[in-house]
């Protein structure tokens, strides 16, 4: 049986597509269009008898009562005397606003139109009976296919490489927006089909149910006798359209994700992703090793480094990839428009240098030194010494010997000594690993020398000692006092007797949108407090919550006003001259912070000013606004043809969003983007214990076996990246068959019986 759509009316809620995501969208974001175009449209009249079936629909996170209706003309084309009124396209034009807006929000009324000749007498009712199950499921089914149709006219704007994808996402939208948990539990409870799974294929999987139920009915002579009741069960149901299938779409999945992450080898499934900086520049290994441990892509921050550094890296990183013919991508974060707060006034280049010791104060492990030239770079990687120091002196380093007692004056003027245990080959030299059993403090200019029968013996000078970061140390009930004027003191509160710390920040966003009473985060939430009081310059904070020692804020570190309205600009200035290093650098620009559709828009306009098609976009997901508007986002970034990415930053995410949250955002984002079939980035202190201290924690370890579901996991530099990236391509890779297979088989003795 041939089934021809002639028309669909739709009364609607459009504020119904809630739930994360969807409940916020504006209610012009989804536009309801009178269907034209390629989608045939001929208005008719349409005689509703009597609902068929009833869902709740989401609205504003609550759930309303939504009718869904089918019904078939009659021969003359006019509604049959009785019931209720007839439904036609003037009364459903009425009842949509000039916006596109429902004037009534209580209720969602789909007509479905159909005709079939000879099959169908004009008194079948194609959906009768509420409680039946495949009445509910062809409802859902109709409800799909009248919300692709309703966004036609955004769906013809998205590139041909993502037309399938977006209608998906649509369907997905579709589904999502309504109550169907009773649904779900009834079609599992037969173990015909499971909601929960069919993201990435809505319609593909809704019709093969659809045909299953048809085909157990068919097989049943009991069923047939509610053909009356609305279901013919002589007739498949063929109404899903050719390039919707579950394999197109998967291909679609895949294809995506290899245009934007690349190719994977060996197997494996998902791409490891690896931030790095100066430290790969003062490395000559470091690159190498990150390769042959399993990383495939490497992340540059913009919000660090300069032009100079970044395309050192990206030589070293293009080089060793040739060398070990081992295919790799580069991805380059814009900085965006985050605020941080401003460089505190740089400490003493002093460091210190301490054993490790017991209880009583006794030293138990001396303190491991590094000794080698100027500009010799880092240590071995498998070194790991407490301190590192840089000496001036070719000719000291080549006479020092095994156990020579390197002596100095530290900067307490207390006599010091270092002596030599190790001995390693270095690019610039020679490298020595030292031991000290007192706590010593040196600084730049400190002279070091040897001993011997003959007396001293040539002189090395300690340089580049690096500043000591300066940070205060809050405490809750302390106030901080944020100043717009970077040359102010930090260290001193205007006012005399006015007990506060103070900071400072560059951003006029933060001082021109915040108010008293509004909450505030340090460094990704560690620190919290309130608003008391703004000025044009100044904001004076209440701290809330910090350590029990208290909690140290630096330089450059975030803040976040998870309750106020920013209008950030999408691209900054600094954003717009990164770009154009990007653009010819690296594989995928990442942008950061973005809120809304807008900037969405920007970007799309900068990419097509440089001509850059091919140039992969990662939307990194870190605001309460990014995430709200994720689904429009998406469909926006889909009209240009560029490869498209999603990258869960779930850092700023869970202080904007609420760390309760986090779970559920994160779920929805992989839920959303597996309908788009655009693959996802799960970063964000992924194994960080691991990265610092070398020791994962457990809830680390299924954290990222939870990250098997994205397409690349990230994690951050730290001093054991190497082991965390040997781990993480372990974890990630492993088979359950092998699990499984270790499992000892449970053999039942035959007496047992």
């Amino acid at each position: 049986m041939t089934l021809r759509v002639l028309s669909i009316c739709v009364v609607t809620d459009q504020a119904m597509l809630s739930n994360y995501a969807i409940q916020t969208a504006n209610p012009s974001d989804f536009t309801f269009p009178n269907l034209r175009g390629k989608f045939t449209h001929q208005p008719c009249r349409i005689y509703v008898k009597r609902p068929v079936v009833q869902f709740l629909a989401r609205r504003k996170g609550n759930l309303v009562p939504m009718t869904i209706v089918s019904a078939v003309p009659n021969e003359s084309d006019e509604p049959e005397r009785g019931g209720s009124h007839a439904c036609t396209d003037d009364i459903m034009l009425s009842a949509l606003g000039n916006d596109g807006s429902s004037k009534d929000t209580r209720k969602e009324v789909v007509g479905f139109l159909s005709h079939s000749g000879a099959d169908i007498s004009q008194s079948t009712e194609i959906l009768g009976n509420p409680g039946n199950l495949l009445d509910k499921l062809k409802a859902v089914h109709l409800h799909v296919l009248a919300m692709e149709q309703w966004n036609a006219s955004r769906l013809e704007l998205c590139h041909r490489n993502y037309l399938l994808s977006a209608a998906n996402l649509i369907h997905y939208l579709a589904l999502k927006c309504l109550d169907v948990e009773q649904l779900k539990d009834d079609l599992s409870s037969i173990g015909l089909l499971n909601l929960e799974t069919i993201n990435p294929y809505v319609l593909a999987s809704l019709s093969a149910g659809i045909q299953m139920l048809e085909n157990l009915k068919s097989n049943f002579p009991k069923c047939k006798e509610s053909v009356g009741d609305g279901i013919s069960s002589c007739n498949s149901y063929k109404q899903t359209k050719g390039e919707f299938t579950i394999n197109t779409m998967r291909k679609k999945a895949s294809s995506n994700k290899e245009l934007l992450l690349g190719p994977l080898q060996d197997e494996r499934t998902t791409h490891i992703m690896v931030t790095i900086g100066q430290e790969a520049v003062e490395s000559e290994t470091l690159i190498t090793d990150l390769l042959k441990s399993g990383t495939t892509i490497f992340r540059i921050n913009c919000a660090h480094g300069n032009p100079s550094v970044w395309s050192e890296i990206i030589r070293r990183v293009k080089r060793s990839s040739q060398m070990l013919e081992k295919p790799c991508r580069v991805l380059m974060d814009l900085a965006g428009p985050k605020l941080r707060t401003g460089n505190l006034k740089p400490g003493p280049c002093v460091m210190k240098i301490s054993p490790k010791k017991n209880a009583s104060g006794n030293v138990m492990f001396p303190a491991q030194v590094w000794l080698s030239p100027k500009g010799a770079g880092p240590p071995p990687a498998h070194l790991s010494p407490d301190a590192v120091l840089y000496i001036d002196g070719q000719d000291f380093l080549s006479k020092l010997k095994l156990a020579d007692a390197v002596r100095f004056c530290d900067a307490r003027g207390k006599q010091m000594k270092l002596k030599i245990s190790k001995k390693f080959p270095v690019f610039a030299g020679v490298g020595y690993m030292a031991e000290c059993s007192r706590t010593a403090y040196v600084q730049s200019g400190t002279e070091l020398y040897v001993k011997r029968k003959k007396g001293k013996f040539s002189v090395g000078l300690v340089v580049d000692v690096p500043a000591v970061e300066q940070f205060v140390r809050l405490r809750a009930g302390d106030l901080l006092i944020i100043s717009r004027d970077s040359s102010d003191e930090q260290d001193e509160s205007p006012d005399p007797t006015v007990d506060a710390h103070r900071v400072t920040c560059s951003s006029g966003y933060l001082f021109d949108s915040v108010k008293p009473g509004d909450p505030i985060a340090f460094d990704d939430g560690k620190i919290w407090g309130i608003i008391q009081g703004t000025s044009l310059s100044e904001i004076i904070v209440s701290i809330t919550h910090a350590g029990l020692r208290g909690t140290k804020l630096g330089s450059e570190k975030s803040i976040n006003i998870p309750d106020s309205n920013i209008r950030f600009e999408g691209l900054t200035s600094k954003d717009l001259m990164d770009l154009d290093f990007v653009a010819t650098h690296a594989d995928m620009v990442g942008v950061s912070f973005i809120r809304e559709i807008r900037d969405i828009v920007v970007l799309r306009q900068e990419l097509e000013k440089r001509k850059l098609r091919n140039l992969g976009i990662v939307l990194k997901i870190e605001t309460k606004g990014g995430f709200e508007k994720l689904p429009l986002m998406l469909l926006e970034a889909m009209k240009s043809p560029n490869p498209l990415g999603v990258m869960i930053a779930r850092g700023d995410l869970a202080v904007e969003c609420g760390w309760e949250r986090l779970a559920d955002l994160q779920e929805e984002i992989l839920s959303i983007c597996s309908a788009a079939h655009i693959p996802v980035i799960w970063a964000t202190q992924v194994l960080e214990s691991l990265v610092k201290s070398g020791v994962p924690t457990r809830a680390e370890i299924t954290d990222v076996a939870n990250g098997r579901r994205a397409s690349c996991v990230m994690l951050n530099k730290g001093k054991h990246i190497l082991e965390a990236v040997s781990t993480l391509d372990t974890i990630l890779h492993s088979s359950s068959a092998k699990v499984k297979a270790e499992l000892k088989p449970l053999v039942l003795s035959s007496h047992l019986f």
